[in-house]
């Protein structure tokens, strides 16, 4: 899923494999994920999706007088959404392994990562009705 504010932005679904690069978007106030071949294409994940940095990334934290560089703990991350109840937040985030969740508009552009892993989809059994067991009394 793409970010509310990358609408206007030409974009596509991810998948496993692809190579991706922190990019700003040109007439828009965010970043996000565009292909490593063509950086004018949003590419979109899906919650769950896990991601491999090709070096621990960074990103933005708000400073007293403006924002600084921190680096993440580890190069793997987990795509999720944040705040999906607020509509005008960005709701974009990577978890990573130490519990971190950063917003993906405060990752600093220009750095590469692959996907790694999609999530499963919805299983069919999970909708079909559950089995009540029965028990024998005596």
């Amino acid at each position: 899923m793409c970010d509310y504010s990358l609408e206007s932005v030409t974009s596509r679904p991810a998948t496993v494999t692809d190579r991706l690069v922190t990019s700003r978007f040109p007439g828009t106030v965010t970043r996000g994920f565009s292909s490593a071949k063509d950086p004018f294409v949003a590419v979109c994940l899906k919650a769950g999706t896990g991601i491999a940095f090709d070096q621990e990334p960074k990103y933005e934290r708000p400073g007293v007088f403006w924002p600084h560089k921190v680096t993440a703990t580890s190069k793997m991350a987990r795509f999720r959404q944040t705040d999906r109840d607020i509509p005008t937040v960005h709701h974009d985030a990577l978890e990573f392994s130490d519990g971190t969740i950063v917003l993906v508009t405060k990752l600093v552009s220009g750095q590469l990562a692959t996907v790694l892993q999609l999530p499963k989809e919805e299983q069919e059994t999970a909708k079909a009705k559950p089995i009540k067991l029965e028990t024998q009394t005596s």
